[in-house]
């Protein structure tokens, strides 16, 4: 047979068994497109306003039941591409570079679920997959040369620490060149890593600093060697370093100094070019699962009005708010919102400000109280010394200020109304203690799924049990602005922390403190309260996959009830089957748009859609449940069977045989016992 006939044959079996619904029907793409504009909040049902061809194409030709199996499985299946562009810049990568790093990723990249960290649920899977939609290619020489001639001259110009063996060059250097680059790609529908090997050789090693302030005895300047943008790009720049960062004597999500991680691939050992994209492909893939595709901190559902309550608990009369900027961390939120970050088009973000005294707080002097606890540390001075330090129980500081919420409303002179679903209180207690007092021993603010907590004392700053590049990192106690823009973006919008990420594997959160610098308002290492790209699309993403992980488990559910009535066949009548199909079909398109439109980083059309599909669940649970009812009551109306008359009566005459036979035993075989 020749191959043309074969190519045929499987192209055609291919349509024949492909759903309806991934069917072009004509008008339902526009009809939608043009409903998006008239109403995009999708108040109104855009069902009955369809017309009557477009709801005749949404009828399945066969006349056969659903399979309801395949319909399940179908929307299991639902998964999300993510368009990913790799450009490897400098002069050291081959022309086979790319297909060798495009083998590497594909064989380890996987389709996955979203996955969610929140412990409060059973489940940290979400029902929509993810998969990787990959391009890697080489970046033009005229790049490459533009970005040696800005570090060279940086570097130049640079003069030597001797506070760091590492030379300190602003990450500007390198940034704007890399904006400009992925400006004029003219896409803001894909995600771009750059990776820099740009061959040159220093005098020293270098890395890149995120302030302009330098490191002294009481401050450390953490460096780094990767930046994430506004915009949807990533550098990393591999000649530079190496650095280190993470727990300092101990503790998970170190990275370590020397050639044992991906960000040190160049240094140490000379490695062949197979070895060091094997080490880039384990790099971008980490880059993906933890800044492109992050997992949810906790399942956000769709507010039209965000409401933060600062409340500001103090001690003393004079409020000092050096480190406590309300007008910052409102405006690092309003500028991002502005931007077209963090909120739909039809949302709104309020901030409300709130002050209570300390000592007119009799609940509040109770929950602190209540919450301290203390821990011993070991101190080598002239001996081994034990000093007792205190902290507060963030869970139980959580419980008491939850189960006293009323009396905190009357003493704060909040009204009820102010507590809606929507709102966020942020509860900051600014003591007049002269120890260090954090939360949980190492933490400024920490945030729960229906409020924010955060302390402060007189002390300006502490030594924290982190180190960067050989130096320990500095905790200032009293400047919470960053720390508290880290815990709204978790409560309020659901965004993961930079350096937690759900393993499967491992069945838990696993720590890894490699994107904790530079632009990121999570961890100890950064000083930047700005939101790049990846908290930003993940703030709307949140919303979106919360919603559809709903819509798909939601009409799983009336499936599942369909299939335990019979079938569709068997319950619904003609005209309910007629309009379940269509619906059904309605359904299952609108949210293949959904998906596609996120998958172009269209949140507002993928937040239409998915809004859409509700009317349709909805009309869909309401006729499976209407026919149901309807079952019901009808079988009550059954009449009783007729008397078995005819087999009684049968019975009978045969029992009476058998009893004359036996009465009559001897008469009968008496002759036969006479012929022996």
């Amino acid at each position: 047979m020749p191959t043309s006939t074969i190519v045929l044959l499987i192209l055609l079996l291919t349509t024949t068994t492909t759903p309806v619904i991934s069917a072009a029907i004509p008008g339902l793409d526009s009809f939608l497109t043009h409903q998006s504009h008239l109403d995009p909040k999708s108040t109104n049902d855009p069902f009955p306003s369809l017309p009557s061809s477009i709801k005749k194409s949404l009828v399945s030709s066969s006349s056969a039941s659903l399979s309801i199996p395949s319909l399940i499985s179908e929307l299991l299946s639902l998964s999300l591409p993510i368009p990913l562009h790799i450009r490897l810049v400098g002069p050291t990568f081959s022309f086979s570079s790319s297909s060798l790093l495009t083998s590497f990723l594909q064989s380890t990249v996987t389709s996955s679920n979203f996955h969610l960290i929140s412990s409060s649920h059973s489940s940290h899977f979400l029902s929509i997959h993810h998969s990787l939609d990959l391009d890697v290619s080489l970046a033009s020489s005229a790049l490459s040369s533009s970005l040696t001639a800005a570090v060279s001259s940086a570097l130049s110009s640079t003069p030597s620490s001797l506070r760091s063996p590492l030379l300190s060059i602003p990450y500007s250097t390198v940034d704007p060149i890399i904006s400009r680059h992925f400006d004029s790609e003219k896409t803001d529908e894909s995600v771009y890593i750059y990776i820099l090997n740009l061959g040159h050789t220093s005098r020293q090693p270098y890395a890149y600093s995120y302030t302009r302030s330098e490191s002294s005895a009481g401050y450390t300047n953490c460096l780094g060697t990767l930046w994430t943008g506004k915009k949807r790009y990533l550098w990393i720049d591999l000649g530079a370093g190496p650095v280190d960062y993470g727990p300092a004597l101990s503790g998970d999500g170190l990275l370590p100094r020397g050639e044992f991680h991906p960000l040190a691939a160049l240094h140490g050992r000379p490695k062949s070019e197979k070895a060091l994209l094997a080490e880039l492909a384990s790099l971008i893939y980490s880059a993906y699962q933890v800044l492109v595709v992050p997992p949810l901190r906790i399942p956000v559902h769709f507010e039209p009005t965000l409401t933060v309550q600062l409340i500001h608990i103090h001690a003393s009369e004079s409020k000092d708010f050096l480190g406590l900027d309300w007008n910052e961390i409102e405006k690092t939120f309003r500028n991002e919102a502005n931007d077209g970050g963090l909120l739909f088009g039809n949302q709104s973000l309020e901030f409300k400000r709130y002050s209570v005294k300390y000592e007119e707080c009799s609940i509040c002097s109770f929950a602190v109280s209540r919450s301290v606890n203390s821990y011993t540390s070991r101190f080598l001075f002239d001996n081994y010394t034990l000093i007792v330090s205190e902290y507060l129980d963030s869970k139980r500081l959580h419980q008491i200020l939850s189960d006293s919420a009323e009396e905190f409303k009357r003493v704060a002179g909040l009204l009820e109304e102010e507590f809606d679903s929507g709102a966020l209180p942020v509860y900051v207690f600014d003591l007049d203690y002269n120890n260090i007092l954090l939360l949980d021993r190492y933490h400024q603010s920490v945030a729960f799924k229906d409020m924010v907590i955060a302390i402060r004392t007189k002390t300006a700053q502490t030594v924290s049990d982190y180190s960067c590049n050989g130096r320990h990192v500095f905790t200032h106690t009293r400047e919470l602005e960053r720390p508290l823009v880290g815990s709204i973006l978790q409560s309020m919008w659901g965004v993961s922390p930079t350096h937690l990420l759900w393993s499967p594997t491992h069945n838990s959160t696993l720590v890894d403190y490699t994107w904790s610098v530079g632009q990121t308002p999570f961890g100890p290492f950064s000083e930047i309260a700005s939101l790049s790209f990846v908290q930003k699309d993940a703030a709307r993403r949140n919303f979106i996959l919360t919603s559809l992980n709903y819509s798909i488990t939601s009409a799983i559910d009336v499936l599942e009830s369909v299939d335990a009535h019979g079938g569709d066949r068997n319950l619904l009548k003609r005209n309910q089957h007629v309009e379940f199909r269509q619906r059904w079909h309605l359904f299952r398109y609108k949210l293949d748009k959904a998906v596609s439109s996120l998958s172009h980083f269209d949140f507002e059309m993928a937040f239409y859609y998915l809004r859409s599909s509700d009317h349709d669940l909805y009309a869909i649970h309401n006729l499976v449940y209407t026919a149901s009812q309807e079952i019901e009551a009808s079988l009550v109306c059954f009449k009783d069977p007729p008397f078995p008359w005819a087999s009684l009566s049968f019975s009978a005459v045969g029992f009476l045989a058998l009893s004359y036979v036996y009465a009559k035993r001897d008469k009968i075989f008496r002759n036969k016992r006479k012929q022996f």
